[in-house]
Order: structure tokens, then sequence, then C-alpha cells
């Protein structure tokens, strides 16, 4: 039976050469990871999938970002993905599983009485909406790198306290 375990439970390398198995070895160049640049995977938040013989077919990893606004205020947020599962094992389920226990993570990590830190990707709409994940409130958001505006899609529990602009980047706290 497949599981989901933390990802800090798997060697980096492994974590590495799926990583660039599922998107290429020039992924480092892509605008998501200037983004989060500098920052390190949220443990808690982030996971591994194992298919029945134990071998790693899937990752998801969260990061500390912020959305810093015209005046200079940075309004953390997390940054989901890459969510990344071996191309020939794609449309098994491990991407849904994946997405599933980052999100649950994300929403049990809220203090009582809180909403979950707003959750940012970069990523098909018509995919990720089931979880959410919207482009229109971030219509006036910018990143340090090309990004396709309709893909730049977030998570939160209420959209209206989000700034309409802003520049998307590492969140050092």
């Amino acid at each position: 039976m497949a599981s989901l375990v933390p990802l800090s439970a798997i060697d980096p390398a492994l974590i590495e050469q799926l990583l660039d198995y599922a998107f290429g070895a020039d992924r480092h160049a892509r605008t998501a990871y200037r983004i989060r640049e500098g920052t390190d995977w949220l443990p808690g938040l982030s996971f591994a999938a194992l298919d029945d013989e134990d071998y790693l077919v899937g990752t998801i990893q969260l990061w500390p970002i912020a959305l810093t606004d015209r005046d200079g205020r940075a309004h953390p947020m997390l940054m989901v993905g890459p969510v990344a599962v071996v191309p020939e094992r794609q449309s098994e389920g491990f991407g849904k599983a994946l997405m599933f226990a980052a999100l649950q993570a994300v929403d049990a990590s809220a203090k009582e009485g809180a909403p979950a830190l707003p959750q940012v990707m970069i990523g098909d709409a018509p995919y990720y909406g089931r979880w959410g994940f919207t482009a229109a409130p971030t219509q006036g958001w910018h990143c340090p790198g090309p990004f396709e505006r309709e893909r730049l899609l977030v998570r939160c529990a209420n959209p209206a306290v989000l700034p309409a602009e802003g520049m998307l980047g590492p969140w050092y706290n």
C-alpha cells in the first residue's frame, strides 16, 4: 500500500534526483525558485509519497514566502511546490494525496481562531482550483522573473484581506 511520510525522512539526494527527473535539471532557473530563494522548505508541511515497494514516487514542499506591498510591508505566506511525481507514475493519485496532506497540515497549523497563512503556487487553475486555488486575487502581484498571470494562484480563507499589489519573494523571520 502506498504511503505518505514526512519529507524530512527522505535522503535529500533522492529528493533532488526526483525533482530533476520530474522537472529537468534546469528547474532552478524557474521563477518559483527565485521567489523562495535562500529559504528552506518547511518540514512540518512537506511530504513524500512512497509506492507499494517503498520507492520514492512523489514529493511536495512548502516554503516561507512573503508578498511585499507598495508600502514595504511583508505579508507572510506559504508557497506550495514543487508538487512532483515521477512521470511514469502520474495519474495514479500520488499528487492528489500529497496536496491533501500538505493542505490539511497547513489548515491544522492555524492557531485557534486565526486562519492559516495564504498559500501561493504557480500552477494550472483548472487542476488546483479543486483545492480552492484561484488567480483572481493575484492580478496585481509580481514575481522576480517571468510568469503567466493566470497561473499565479492563491488559496486563502478570506481573499479580501490580501494586498491588491505587491512583489513575491522569500520570507525571513
